[in-house]
């Protein structure tokens, strides 16, 4: 794992939920990027998913708190447009 800061060319927002979509807001809530934010700060080489639907399960957050996350979906059609994409 490089401990490099890779920083983003591009953003754009999400137009409609996919699965992608689903992990990128659950990493945005917790206060990331997206996973690979996530990886560099927490310096973890595996996020936590469920196995069924491979939605993140479980993130930590900066100041060490703990989000849990349901199976189902949890990201609702208008909050999709919130959800920053970045290009690397």
């Amino acid at each position: 794992m490089a401990n490099a800061d890779i920083k983003p060319k591009s953003i754009s927002r999400a137009k409609k939920w996919s699965d992608e979509i689903e992990n990128l807001y659950r990493f945005q809530q917790a206060g990331y990027r997206d996973e690979i934010e996530y990886k560099q700060v927490k310096q973890v080489d595996m996020v936590d998913r469920w196995p069924e639907t491979g939605f993140v399960k479980k993130l930590q957050r900066r100041d060490n708190t703990f989000y849990y996350y349901n199976k189902q979906r949890e990201c609702e059609d208008k909050e999709v447009h919130k959800v920053k994409v970045y290009a690397y």
